[in-house]
């Protein structure tokens, strides 16, 4: 998400999004001004705003290669902290010079020049994002620390700024009779509605109120970020091999490795899921199953210095006080003023249609499972009971799959995918070509394969360090805007594999690789935008999982099998039995992967749609599944204590629904591809890309989805998909 939106709207600055969209190589957007029009909008807002050089080193003009490239070789702890405070004094001197302007609003002194403002920020920003997620450690944590809450002051000054609010809302009132054009006044409405979603109705009083608000859940989200963290910077110590017996080869050698680096003897399981889940699986020893089990289910939830239950009783108190003092009866109903779902209301109604016949499906699986096993299947049972009867019933044991599925492969296969959809062409560059914040990132350079035009350059993080927030995101350094002048794009993919030793493969499971191609997904609806103005890189946040997930089922077409996605060591294709073997347990396990994470989704909702907000979370928690029927043999992907989508900022708030919501238009989307006999169809990839990619948020994204698919998504696609009933 663009640092500047999130300013100037009166968000949380650091919601590192995987999601929104910024690129190139498609069409301009319908309405889009044209190049000379465009220059002289540049012109007269860079007219308004101060001419300042900016003093600190991390906040001067990026230089080099690719039209300047983020230098991560220079950051450390003071000179970030030295450049965002000046940065913030250079935004706001910015600011001041657009809301005093003595000339009358108008689109180009105004709305033109907010989308230009905060440029040295916005560079320092995308660094400080990075440190801070992706290296951590003690000094970053302290400069978080104490920025997070001067970053939401920063933000509510904007919003708060009467002056400025009285310009916006003159050019967008006045659209029509200013002779805006379509995009113009999309622009303009959007903002100021933004503006008073944030409180710039308030009175002196209400806004005073709010900006206590929002610096105290600055404060708490970095909180509570730090302290997962901190829970997640743990493992279980296996002394004796027998303690790994079952589990795949590359697993043990990658738990061997764990425990090396950390000075330990035997083999360590990390506190993270990709380390967690496969042990869960393949583990025989159920006793250390469920030891493993608790130590990540109860990641912030152990009652110690690291316990974040109260920081999410803070947060959820503090976003019921801002909604009703907004005029909203609850956190759920402001946040979803912005998105496709609308209320939530409509959102809860596409949740309660999958909800319970996922419920049903898991009832059977827990059936199969027990017949096996010979007792009451218990949550550390469920992965590894399931593989057994993923191979009873379809003979596919998963150790069979993990050979083909190396990861420098498997990233392999997703630019393959990427070249024949779009015509992206990724190729690696050598190791020190550019700057880097860690030795192991990797640099790709990405060219339109027609033109030869350069379109952006892609990084790659892929191992697990201490410090590093957990799970796989995608984040840009970059965006794209013709009115930034048509930069190069910079996107980065970010993992948390366990690194192996020198010259061992890194061979991951079938889930990984599609969860690659998912975030994959994200970057490729970055690098395939084209959009005028900033702001339109970012989509609703229901929509923003659509482009990601869609991707994901490209893993195991034909053309990436036979083509990347061979046996490491003898070099053959995946068999077209093994395949088939995969397709027909498709459906498998789909009770289980659709309960753990919809009822993640449905505690969220319900968390942020109470009259009263809760105090005791962990009763709350308990309380919500009960009522929904939450089946004994499951826990929640993501519980409360450790759920950073909720609780690292407003981002996906009272929006976890929304992959659910994505993944309607995802399954009504492949279902298109296959229904036209071939999944690489070039026509249907045009269209996908020039609708639904390139123009961002230029237009309503429900409109844009009936002029891709000719109709609305259609939900049962999505019960298809899963195997559950559609009627």
């Amino acid at each position: 998400m663009h640092r500047r939106q999130l300013l100037i709207a009166g968000g949380s600055l650091m919601a590192l999004s995987a999601c929104a969209s910024t690129g190139s190589g498609a069409a301009p957007a319908a309405g889009a001004p044209t190049a000379m029009d465009l220059a002289e909008e540049g012109r007269i807002a860079r007219a308004v705003l101060p001419a300042a050089t900016p003093k600190a080193e991390l906040l001067q003009p990026w230089t080099g290669s690719y039209d300047g490239l983020p230098p991560f070789d220079k950051v450390t702890p003071a000179k970030l902290r030295e450049a965002m405070l000046e940065g913030i004094e250079l935004q706001r001197a910015d600011i001041a010079a657009i809301a005093n302007n003595p000339e009358a609003p108008t689109f180009a002194n105004t709305m033109t020049a907010l989308e230009l403002a905060g440029e040295p920020l916005d560079r320092a920003s995308n660094l400080y994002g990075v440190m801070t997620s992706n290296i951590g450690g003690e000094a970053y944590d302290a400069v978080d620390t104490e920025l997070s809450p001067i970053l939401s002051a920063a933000s509510d000054e904007i919003t708060f700024n009467a002056a400025l609010f009285q310009r916006v809302k003159t050019v967008a009132d006045n659209a029509d009779a200013m002779g805006l054009s379509a995009q113009q006044k999309r622009l303009a409405e959007r903002r100021r509605d933004a503006f008073i979603r944030s409180g710039a109705n308030l009175d002196a009083a209400g806004k005073a109120e709010l900006g206590r608000i929002n610096t105290a859940l600055s404060n708490a989200f970095t909180r509570f970020g730090q302290k997962v963290v901190a829970d997640e910077n743990a493992w279980t110590l296996i002394p004796n091999e027998a303690g790994l017996a079952g589990l795949p080869a590359s697993n043990k050698a990658a738990a061997a490795s764990a425990a090396r680096s950390r000075n330990l003897q035997g083999w360590a399981i990390l506190n993270t899921r990709s380390a967690v889940d496969p042990f869960l699986t393949f583990a025989d020893d159920r006793a250390l199953r469920e030891q493993v089990w608790k130590k990540f289910v109860n990641r912030g939830d152990n009652g110690d210095a690291n316990d974040t239950n109260a920081t999410i009783a803070e947060i959820v108190k503090l976003r019921d006080q801002r909604a009703k003092l907004l005029g909203y009866r609850n956190h759920a109903e402001l946040r979803m003023q912005d998105t496709m779902a609308k209320t939530p209301a409509n959102a809860q109604s596409l949740m309660d249609r999958v909800w319970a016949p996922a419920k049903a499906r898991v009832a059977e699986e827990v059936a199969d499972m027990k017949a096996i096993a010979g007792f009451d299947i218990e949550p550390w049972d469920y992965l590894y009971f399931a593989e057994k009867v993923r191979k009873a019933k379809y003979d596919l044991d998963q150790n069979q799959l993990k050979p083909y599925f190396e990861l420098n492969a498997v990233r392999a296969g997703s630019f393959a995918m990427a070249e024949r959809l779009y015509g992206f062409k990724f190729t690696k560059l050598p190791k020190g070509s550019v700057p880097t914040f860690e030795p192991d990132v990797e640099a790709y350079e990405l060219h339109d394969k027609a033109t030869g035009k350069l379109i952006g350059l892609y990084y790659t993080d892929d191992y697990a360090r201490p410090g590093k927030r957990s799970g796989a995101w995608m984040t840009t350094y970059r965006s794209f805007s013709t009115l930034d002048g048509s930069k190069v794009i910079l996107g980065s993919n970010n993992n948390n594999f366990t690194k192996p030793e020198p010259g061992e493969p890194v061979l991951i499971s079938l889930d990984d690789a599609e969860t690659l191609f998912h975030e994959f997904g994200h970057t490729l609806h970055y690098f395939s935008s084209n959009v005028t103005y900033p702001s339109f890189g970012n989509t609703p946040r229901d929509f923003v999982e659509y482009p990601s997930q869609v991707h994901e089922h490209w893993v195991l077409s034909r053309p990436i099998l036979d083509g990347y996605l061979k046996h490491y060591q003898t070099g053959e294709a995946m068999p077209q039995a093994l395949v088939d073997k995969i397709q027909a347990s498709s459906t498998f396990n789909q009770g289980y992967a659709t309960v753990s994470y919809l009822s993640s989704a449905i505690v969220d909702m319900d968390l942020h749609t109470q009259a009263t907000p809760p105090t005791d979370i962990d009763a709350f928690e308990k309380a919500s599944l009960a009522r929904i029927g939450m089946p004994r043999e499951i826990v929640m992907r993501h519980r409360l204590p450790q759920f950073n989508h909720l609780f690292t900022s407003d981002g996906y708030s009272a929006g976890y629904y929304s992959y659910l919501w994505s993944e309607t238009m995802d399954a009504d989307t492949w279902a298109y591809f296959e229904e036209s006999g071939d999944v690489f169809n070039p026509d249907i990839a045009g269209r996908f890309k020039s609708i639904m990619l390139a123009p961002g948020n230029t237009t309503d994204r429900a409109e844009a989805y009936r002029a891709f698919r000719g109709r609305d998504p259609d939900v049962a696609a999505l019960l298809k998909v899963r195997g559950f009933p559609v009627s």
